[in-house]
């Protein structure tokens, strides 16, 4: 990968595949990207995203994001 695919602002869904309560463990619904982060190890970049429901921002990987 050699740039981000997603923009500060843009909404997407966030689907984490590695959570063990995915149902529980993310609000469902669309997200707002409010920062990007560099690439991970393994070279896929992350994203800081907000959803309204919550009041803290999580990291999430390219990976586990979707368009809205």
């Amino acid at each position: 990968m050699s740039e981000h695919k997603f923009k500060i602002g843009q909404l997407v869904y966030f689907h984490p595949k590695g959570a063990v309560r995915p149902h529980l463990d993310a609000v469902p619904g669309p997200y707002q990207i409010t920062k990007r982060l560099p690439a991970a190890e393994d070279g896929e970049f992350q994203y800081e995203i907000r959803n309204t429901l919550e009041e803290y921002n999580r990291v999430a990987r390219e990976s586990d994001l979707t368009r809205t």
